[in-house]
């Protein structure tokens, strides 16, 4: 009998789920806030056993699920950035009348499905990973059934996130036919040839697409605003972060695993993904006037950044990748905890000229989001800075100085929609004050985020450390 300690995370969050699921329907009017707690519980648990796992690569179910240091690197990213979407919703969901326990419940699903994604190592766990996490985020991002805003934004989510798992079991199928195998390290053997037969080319071709619609690179980004603005800014907040780490993550074991023998071609493949991704993400976040629809693009925009590391092919270059991830994640959190916070007597605002005169009204808001808007641009002494050094210089190393060149570019025109912010914030005449600021847990959610972005910045040393550390275990 195989051990499926390798698999405890995932256990720990499917089985607490299920048990949530019994909890919420018997606690009556308390049902939300118990299971949301104990939701929480639950991941900071699965975290302490992610923490136990074994760094060299383990195996388990015959080979289909592995545990390593990428791994762990990754699904504790992946607990943290859904912990926090938890913690950060529930004065959201109270103040909305949206206070149903399945929301909690749905996030571990979604989390389960996460962590399976980057321990996948044969291409059935890949999708069956893909489509837990997936399906459980359809129905979040359309669980305010009240709002045709949501139900739109869910339906156009399910429509084109069903588009895309067709073309990635299409890939997943050329690439069984050719290799003969499902198995990562089968098909690697399979394609470590001289001449690569032009169908598997084809297949993975296909199966990036589906990958990249996941991490919403241009040119499969087409959901990502609408879905963005559409959902409620907890979900926003969620998807903005753990599953972009969980699908880079899966996209990047896929490249090193199964095809490292096709460098050359599926490298082409990455950079232009990173060149348009990078593009769209800088110009069309000019226009927008809906901060949930900017950070729409400018996650468009980061995941081309990140992807300037990746295209590397290098141990540096999946070490510079997991450092931009990490700091990604961090500047989201903190930057979407304030954006909850946007409300007057009416309600939710989301409107960018809505923050004009904060820095007035309420500095200390002002000042953690400006901390935000200055890392997301890339300008020290903010970590965001320390995540595009790397990825730049990792590109630079590979011989990749058109692609590092023109990422400079486009960092110079983001700096533009996100310190048009600040400008806004802090030289604008205020429009009204919001009616309550930050609860205290916001406060401490940003404040801490705040904290750690400049922190990164002075002392990145351990990140930087932590990275390499899962970069190596992937190429052993």
């Amino acid at each position: 009998m195989q051990s499926l300690a390798p698999a405890i995370v995932e256990l720990i969050i499917v089985v607490g789920a299920m048990a949530l699921l019994m909890v919420g329907v018997f606690s009556g009017k308390k049902a939300f806030k118990t299971v949301s707690w104990l939701s929480v519980g639950v991941l900071v648990v699965a975290m302490i056993s992610t923490v136990s796992l074994p760094v060299e690569r383990t195996y388990a179910f015959n080979g289909m699920f592995v545990i390593d240091g990428f791994a762990i690197f990754n699904k504790i990213l992946i607990l943290i950035g859904a912990a926090m979407a938890i913690m950060m919703s529930f004065d959201f969901l109270a103040k909305e009348n949206l206070k149903r326990f399945e929301f909690a419940v749905l996030i571990l699903l979604a989390t389960a499905g996460m962590t399976m994604m980057v321990s996948a190592s044969n291409l059935i766990s890949l999708y069956m990973g893909i489509e837990l996490q997936s399906l459980a985020l359809y129905v979040l991002t359309a669980i305010n059934r009240d709002s045709s805003r949501s139900t739109e934004a869910g339906l156009k989510y399910f429509v084109l996130g069903a588009l895309s798992s067709g073309m990635l079991l299409y890939g997943s199928s050329l690439i069984y036919g050719f290799a003969g195998s499902l198995d990562f390290g089968e098909i690697s053997q399979a394609v470590a040839v001289e001449s690569v037969p032009f169908g598997m080319i084809f297949g993975l071709v296909f199966l990036l697409s589906g990958l990249a619609f996941k991490i919403s690179a241009v040119p499969f980004h087409m959901w990502t605003p609408d879905v963005y603005e559409g959902a409620p800014t907890p979900v926003t907040a969620f998807l903005a972060g753990a599953p972009k780490v969980a699908a880079m993550a899966l996209l990047i074991r896929v490249l090193f695993d199964v095809v490292p023998a096709m460098q050359d071609q599926w490298q082409q493949i990455i950079i232009f993904l990173s060149f348009a991704s990078m593009a769209v993400g800088a110009v069309l976040a000019l226009v927008q006037t809906n901060i949930k629809r900017l950070m729409a693009f400018s996650s468009i925009g980061h995941v081309g950044f990140a992807l300037v590391g990746l295209s590397a092919g290098t141990e540096s270059g999946v070490a510079s990748v997991l450092i931009y991830l990490t700091i990604y994640l961090v500047m989201n959190i903190g930057a979407f905890a304030l954006i909850m916070s946007m409300r007057r007597k009416e309600g939710m605002t989301e409107n960018i000229n809505d923050l004009a005169g904060l820095a007035r009204t309420r500095p200390g808001m002002a000042a953690a989001l400006a901390i935000f808007m200055f890392s997301l641009a890339g300008i020290p002494p903010m970590a965001g800075f320390i995540g595009k050094f790397f990825v730049f210089m990792m590109a630079l190393e590979a011989g990749l100085t058109t692609l590092a060149i023109f990422g400079v570019l486009m960092s110079v025109i983001g700096a533009f929609y996100y310190l048009r912010i600040v400008k806004i914030m802090y030289f604008d005449e205020p429009v009204g004050e919001f009616d309550v600021g930050p609860s205290r847990g916001m406060k401490i959610i940003s404040g801490g985020a705040a904290a750690l972005i400049v922190l990164g910045f002075v002392w990145p040393a351990p990140l930087i450390a932590a990275a390499n550390l899962a970069a190596t275990s992937l190429f052993m």
